[in-house]
């Protein structure tokens, strides 16, 4: 038997101050870096590889598999593990304070409240927390573009068969002239009064289509159904406002753009999913778990705001000044200037194509950072990642799409190698 749907919270405001007291600010914190992606991208980046460990002669275009630590990541890394080598350095507040600068650098990346921001292990996590406290019913639907990652769709299908609701998995228009367009438009099409959840990512994972997250979320709000967005393969790389476009949830994987340590990501919650029931009861998500000595002092309310969906034992000494050190170096970079960058090396290769029988989405329909590669005839593929694989150029095969993703530690000559390896495929 499946479990009984749970009442949703009801909307809310913020403040600062609401509920429980949050944990003590760390003593002189650092200030939150500026962010140039609110300033003129007219001053373009230059590559920045000197401040990876990429070997020289690897044209790794790959992040959307997984980003390379910064050395400053690395470093942080490591102090981490020397930290936790001598226990006797760890202090109460060493189990609040990192994740409170990681809160705050998150709530800056994407414009929300620090208290919106809990800390989680997984997408998937993300998603079990909202199916858990969804309540969707028999002859509701749930609406997602196709082809969409596999740990944001099997909670729903799993979900949807249990209470007799219907997935809606909207099809990618095959033959289009212009694909992106279409499929926003089937998928707005799609939403409709019985729709309980819409949830997609903000570019597609496998070819960087992106979707128009405003107009989805209009009418994903206007049939009072749950918007939430899977931000992990854009945050860190493209702009996202999410006081602007007001999710219910953005969900993030810490491993890919925002160029951190694997199993960290960040929940942003909106207002009717603040207070939600948490997925588990741990320990360090209530009242006063910061004093030590009333732990035994049993609470039954939450820390502030989002706090309460903290994964147990978030106070990772190793990973979180890891991510830390990542989102203070994406802070530095500036958001808009990374995707600018990436732009640019897009359209390089879009030049570089020119009269070849590969197909790119035009770029106001794809994203700078991600974007596919495809052949007419997709049995040509396999040959292409074969002769990819020959001339160290990494990418990734989704779907019927070599998956591009260039970063900052990317150049022309990565660009070069690519648009060379591609055209070698064709024999």
């Amino acid at each position: 038997m499946g479990r009984a749907p749970r009442p949703m919270a009801h909307a809310r405001q913020v403040p600062a101050t609401h509920g429980a007291p949050g944990p003590p600010p760390a003593d002189d914190p650092p200030p939150l870096p500026r962010n140039p992606s609110r300033e003129n991208v007219r001053f373009m980046l230059s590559c920045q590889r000197n401040l990876f460990s990429l070997p020289e002669g690897m044209h790794y275009l790959n992040c959307a598999y997984m980003g390379p630590l910064p050395k400053a990541t690395q470093a942080a890394g490591v102090a981490g593990v020397a930290h936790k080598a001598v226990p006797t350095r760890i202090a109460a507040a060493d189990f609040f304070a990192p994740g409170e600068r990681l809160r705050a650098l998150t709530g800056q990346l994407v414009n929300a409240a620090p208290e919106r921001v809990a800390l989680i292990p997984a997408v998937s996590y993300g998603v079990a927390l909202i199916d858990h406290n969804l309540p969707l019913r028999r002859g509701q639907n749930v609406v997602i573009p196709d082809e969409e990652f596999p740990s944001n769709v099997y909670a729903w299908r799993d979900r949807c068969r249990r209470v007799g609701a219907e997935l809606r998995l909207v099809p990618r228009p095959r033959d289009a002239q212009h694909p992106g367009l279409k499929w926003n438009e089937a998928l707005l099409e799609a939403i409709d009064a019985q729709t309980a959840l819409v949830t997609l990512t903000a570019v597609h994972w496998t070819d960087g289509t992106l979707f128009d997250l405003e107009r989805i979320g209009a009418k994903a709000r206007a049939h009072d159904a749950l918007f939430v967005v899977d931000g992990t393969q854009s945050v860190g790389a493209l702009p996202f406002d999410f006081d602007a476009l007001r999710p219910d949830a953005l969900i993030c994987a810490g491993y890919k753009w925002l160029l951190g340590p694997y199993q960290l990501g960040v929940l942003v919650c909106g207002d009717r999913l603040l207070e939600m029931e948490p997925l588990e009861m741990n320990w360090i998500n209530r009242r006063h778990s910061e004093d030590f000595a009333r732990l035994i002092d049993y609470q039954d309310e939450f820390q502030a705001g989002a706090r309460r969906h903290d994964v147990g034992e978030r106070s990772n000494p190793i990973t979180l000044p890891m991510l830390i050190a990542s989102l203070e170096q994406i802070a530095a970079w500036g958001v808009e200037r990374i995707q600018a960058y990436c732009g640019e090396l897009g359209r390089a290769l879009d030049e570089a194509l020119a009269g070849s029988p590969f197909i790119v989405a035009p770029p106001g329909e794809r994203a700078g950072h991600l974007f596919g590669v495809r052949l007419p005839d997709p049995r040509g593929i396999p040959r292409v990642m074969d002769t990819l694989r020959a001339h160290e150029v990494y990418a990734s095969l989704r779907g019927t799409s070599v998956r591009v993703s260039p970063h900052l530690y990317n150049d022309a000559a990565d660009i070069e190698a690519l648009a060379a390896a591609l055209r070698a495929s064709l024999g």
